[in-house]
Protein backbone atom coordinates (compact mmCIF):
# COMPACT_ATOMS: atom_id res chain seq x y z
CA UNK A 1 0.00 0.00 0.00
CA UNK A 2 1.28 3.41 -1.13
CA UNK A 3 1.75 6.22 1.47
CA UNK A 4 2.03 9.85 0.88
CA UNK A 5 5.62 10.04 0.95
CA UNK A 6 5.60 7.16 -1.75
CA UNK A 7 3.91 9.56 -3.72
CA UNK A 8 6.88 11.38 -5.85
CA UNK A 9 5.33 14.83 -5.55
CA UNK A 10 5.87 14.67 -1.82
CA UNK A 11 9.63 15.33 -2.61
CA UNK A 12 8.64 18.72 -3.43
CA UNK A 13 5.58 19.21 -1.27
CA UNK A 14 6.32 17.06 1.83
CA UNK A 15 3.58 15.93 4.19
CA UNK A 16 3.89 16.54 8.26
CA UNK A 17 0.62 14.86 8.55
CA UNK A 18 0.71 12.12 5.90
CA UNK A 19 -2.34 10.59 7.80
CA UNK A 20 -4.56 13.40 6.32
CA UNK A 21 -6.04 14.73 3.12
CA UNK A 22 -3.00 16.30 0.92
CA UNK A 23 -4.43 19.58 -0.59
CA UNK A 24 -2.04 20.73 -3.16
CA UNK A 25 -3.49 24.35 -4.05
CA UNK A 26 -3.36 28.53 -4.77
CA UNK A 27 -7.01 30.18 -3.68
CA UNK A 28 -7.91 30.60 -7.28
CA UNK A 29 -11.81 30.18 -8.01
CA UNK A 30 -11.20 26.06 -8.98
CA UNK A 31 -8.66 26.02 -5.39
CA UNK A 32 -11.38 27.83 -3.12
CA UNK A 33 -13.68 25.48 -4.36
CA UNK A 34 -11.68 22.62 -2.60
CA UNK A 35 -10.52 24.51 0.00
CA UNK A 36 -14.49 25.82 1.22
CA UNK A 37 -15.33 21.89 1.06
CA UNK A 38 -12.73 20.67 2.86
CA UNK A 39 -13.45 23.12 5.88
CA UNK A 40 -16.86 22.48 5.48
CA UNK A 41 -17.11 19.08 6.22
CA UNK A 42 -14.33 18.90 8.56
CA UNK A 43 -12.75 16.56 6.86
CA UNK A 44 -8.72 16.91 8.36
CA UNK A 45 -6.45 18.17 5.74
CA UNK A 46 -2.88 19.75 4.79
CA UNK A 47 -2.76 22.74 2.51
CA UNK A 48 0.08 22.69 0.34
CA UNK A 49 0.72 26.09 -1.78
CA UNK A 50 1.51 25.30 -5.44
CA UNK A 51 2.74 28.64 -7.12
CA UNK A 52 1.04 28.90 -10.31
CA UNK A 53 3.25 32.26 -10.95
CA UNK A 54 6.55 30.49 -10.50
CA UNK A 55 5.51 27.76 -12.64
CA UNK A 56 5.10 25.47 -9.53
CA UNK A 57 2.24 23.45 -11.57
CA UNK A 58 4.66 22.79 -14.22
CA UNK A 59 7.32 20.70 -12.20
CA UNK A 60 7.76 17.16 -12.71
CA UNK A 61 6.82 16.69 -8.84
CA UNK A 62 3.43 18.28 -9.59
CA UNK A 63 2.93 16.57 -12.59
CA UNK A 64 3.28 12.92 -11.76
CA UNK A 65 0.16 13.80 -9.54
CA UNK A 66 -1.74 15.89 -12.41
CA UNK A 67 -0.21 14.95 -15.86
CA UNK A 68 -2.89 18.02 -16.35
CA UNK A 69 -0.68 20.26 -14.62
CA UNK A 70 -3.95 22.50 -13.34
CA UNK A 71 -4.52 22.84 -9.84
CA UNK A 72 -6.19 21.91 -7.42
CA UNK A 73 -5.35 18.31 -6.80
CA UNK A 74 -5.38 15.90 -3.62
CA UNK A 75 -3.98 12.69 -1.89
CA UNK A 76 -6.05 11.26 0.48
CA UNK A 77 -4.24 8.65 2.28
CA UNK A 78 -7.76 7.09 3.46
CA UNK A 79 -9.37 6.71 0.03
CA UNK A 80 -11.92 3.92 -1.08
CA UNK A 81 -10.73 0.36 0.10
CA UNK A 82 -8.59 2.49 2.88
CA UNK A 83 -6.10 2.86 -0.08
CA UNK A 84 -4.63 6.29 -0.68
CA UNK A 85 -6.39 8.26 -3.76
CA UNK A 86 -4.91 10.46 -5.68
CA UNK A 87 -7.75 12.68 -7.03
CA UNK A 88 -7.14 15.81 -9.84
CA UNK A 89 -9.95 17.91 -11.20
CA UNK A 90 -12.07 20.50 -8.99
CA UNK A 91 -15.13 18.56 -9.39
CA UNK A 92 -14.30 15.11 -9.52
CA UNK A 93 -12.93 15.94 -6.04
CA UNK A 94 -16.01 18.39 -4.50
CA UNK A 95 -18.14 14.90 -5.77
CA UNK A 96 -15.03 12.56 -4.24
CA UNK A 97 -15.60 14.73 -0.94
CA UNK A 98 -19.40 15.32 -0.69
CA UNK A 99 -19.48 11.37 -0.84
CA UNK A 100 -16.73 10.57 1.42
CA UNK A 101 -18.19 13.33 4.50
CA UNK A 102 -22.00 12.14 3.51
CA UNK A 103 -22.49 16.57 3.61
CA UNK A 104 -23.21 18.79 0.93
CA UNK A 105 -25.06 16.65 -1.51
CA UNK A 106 -28.68 15.84 -1.13
CA UNK A 107 -29.38 12.19 0.12
CA UNK A 108 -32.04 11.72 -2.25
CA UNK A 109 -31.35 10.68 -5.65
CA UNK A 110 -33.27 13.21 -7.80
CA UNK A 111 -31.83 15.72 -5.94
CA UNK A 112 -28.73 14.81 -5.77
CA UNK A 113 -28.40 14.35 -9.82
CA UNK A 114 -30.16 18.17 -9.86
CA UNK A 115 -27.15 19.20 -7.61
CA UNK A 116 -24.21 17.59 -10.03
CA UNK A 117 -25.83 18.61 -13.31
CA UNK A 118 -25.16 22.88 -11.90
CA UNK A 119 -21.99 21.23 -10.68
CA UNK A 120 -21.35 20.38 -14.64
CA UNK A 121 -22.42 23.21 -15.57
CA UNK A 122 -20.01 25.41 -13.76
CA UNK A 123 -17.21 23.41 -14.76
CA UNK A 124 -18.49 23.08 -18.70
CA UNK A 125 -19.29 26.70 -18.77
CA UNK A 126 -19.63 29.19 -15.83
CA UNK A 127 -15.91 28.81 -15.08
CA UNK A 128 -14.54 28.46 -18.38
CA UNK A 129 -16.34 31.24 -19.89
CA UNK A 130 -15.44 33.35 -16.98
CA UNK A 131 -11.53 32.88 -17.25
CA UNK A 132 -11.55 33.79 -20.78
CA UNK A 133 -13.65 36.79 -20.11
CA UNK A 134 -11.39 37.74 -17.56
CA UNK A 135 -8.24 37.66 -19.93
CA UNK A 136 -9.99 39.01 -22.37
CA UNK A 137 -10.91 42.21 -20.25
CA UNK A 138 -7.88 42.62 -17.49
CA UNK A 139 -5.47 40.22 -18.66
CA UNK A 140 -3.32 40.15 -22.38
CA UNK A 141 -6.16 40.03 -23.92
CA UNK A 142 -7.43 43.10 -23.80
CA UNK A 143 -4.79 44.39 -26.47
CA UNK A 144 -6.11 42.39 -28.99
CA UNK A 145 -7.28 44.90 -31.64
CA UNK A 146 -10.37 42.46 -32.70
CA UNK A 147 -12.84 43.11 -29.85
CA UNK A 148 -15.20 39.60 -31.24
CA UNK A 149 -13.22 37.13 -28.76
CA UNK A 150 -14.35 39.55 -25.80
CA UNK A 151 -17.39 40.21 -26.64
CA UNK A 152 -18.02 36.70 -27.30
CA UNK A 153 -17.22 35.54 -23.63
CA UNK A 154 -18.71 38.91 -21.97
CA UNK A 155 -22.25 37.96 -23.54
CA UNK A 156 -21.67 34.66 -22.79
CA UNK A 157 -21.17 34.93 -19.29
CA UNK A 158 -24.04 37.44 -18.94
CA UNK A 159 -26.39 34.77 -20.45
CA UNK A 160 -25.14 32.32 -17.60
CA UNK A 161 -25.53 34.94 -14.60
CA UNK A 162 -28.65 35.25 -16.24
CA UNK A 163 -29.14 31.56 -15.86
CA UNK A 164 -28.00 31.69 -12.51
CA UNK A 165 -30.24 34.39 -11.52
CA UNK A 166 -33.53 32.58 -12.52
CA UNK A 167 -32.33 29.87 -10.77
CA UNK A 168 -31.97 31.86 -7.49
CA UNK A 169 -35.32 33.55 -7.41
CA UNK A 170 -37.27 32.63 -4.47
CA UNK A 171 -34.71 30.05 -3.23
CA UNK A 172 -31.59 30.94 -0.80
CA UNK A 173 -29.33 28.68 -2.83
CA UNK A 174 -29.09 26.66 -5.83
CA UNK A 175 -30.69 23.75 -4.41
CA UNK A 176 -32.89 25.73 -2.06
CA UNK A 177 -32.69 26.15 1.40
CA UNK A 178 -30.03 23.77 0.82
CA UNK A 179 -26.30 24.79 0.89
CA UNK A 180 -24.54 22.22 -1.61
CA UNK A 181 -21.41 21.30 -3.81
CA UNK A 182 -23.57 23.09 -6.20
CA UNK A 183 -23.01 26.16 -4.54
CA UNK A 184 -19.77 25.82 -3.61
CA UNK A 185 -18.57 25.11 -7.12
CA UNK A 186 -19.80 28.57 -8.43
CA UNK A 187 -19.99 31.20 -6.43
CA UNK A 188 -16.00 31.87 -6.44
CA UNK A 189 -16.08 32.40 -9.89
CA UNK A 190 -18.96 34.70 -9.41
CA UNK A 191 -16.76 36.22 -6.95
CA UNK A 192 -14.56 36.80 -9.02
CA UNK A 193 -16.32 39.01 -11.81
CA UNK A 194 -16.78 41.27 -9.36
CA UNK A 195 -13.56 41.10 -7.55
CA UNK A 196 -9.82 39.86 -9.38
CA UNK A 197 -11.55 40.21 -12.94
CA UNK A 198 -12.62 43.79 -12.16
CA UNK A 199 -15.30 43.10 -14.60
CA UNK A 200 -18.52 43.54 -12.48
CA UNK A 201 -19.52 46.74 -15.17
CA UNK A 202 -19.41 45.37 -18.08
CA UNK A 203 -21.49 42.52 -17.55
CA UNK A 204 -24.05 43.98 -15.48
CA UNK A 205 -22.64 42.06 -12.39
CA UNK A 206 -24.98 44.35 -9.95
CA UNK A 207 -28.08 44.04 -12.02
CA UNK A 208 -28.68 40.20 -10.77
CA UNK A 209 -29.89 40.86 -7.61
CA UNK A 210 -29.90 37.12 -6.74
CA UNK A 211 -26.89 36.31 -7.83
CA UNK A 212 -25.50 38.92 -5.90
CA UNK A 213 -27.70 38.59 -3.16
CA UNK A 214 -26.40 35.04 -2.79
CA UNK A 215 -22.63 35.27 -3.31
CA UNK A 216 -23.07 37.35 -0.50
CA UNK A 217 -24.50 35.03 1.67
CA UNK A 218 -22.37 31.97 0.75
CA UNK A 219 -19.48 34.22 1.35
CA UNK A 220 -20.49 35.08 4.87
CA UNK A 221 -20.01 31.36 5.91
CA UNK A 222 -17.21 30.90 8.05
CA UNK A 223 -15.49 27.80 6.02
CA UNK A 224 -15.94 30.32 3.07
CA UNK A 225 -14.14 33.32 5.10
CA UNK A 226 -11.20 30.83 5.59
CA UNK A 227 -11.18 29.24 2.14
CA UNK A 228 -10.83 31.98 0.39
CA UNK A 229 -6.91 32.06 1.75
CA UNK A 230 -5.70 28.76 1.93
CA UNK A 231 -3.15 28.12 1.29
CA UNK A 232 -1.96 31.44 2.16
CA UNK A 233 -1.25 32.86 -1.28
CA UNK A 234 2.19 33.95 -1.61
Amino acid sequence: MNAIPDFKISQKWPANFPDRIQLYSLPTPNGIKVSAMLEETGLAYEPHLVNILTGDQMTAEFLSLNPNNKIPAIIDPNGPDGKPLALWESGAILLYLAEKSGKMLPENPSRKYEAIQWVMWQMGGFGPMTGQLGFFHKFAGKDFEDRRPFERYRDEVKRLLGVLDRQLEGRAFIMGDEYTIADISSWPWARNINGFYEAAEIVDYHNFKNVVRWVDTCLSRPASEKSINIPPRP
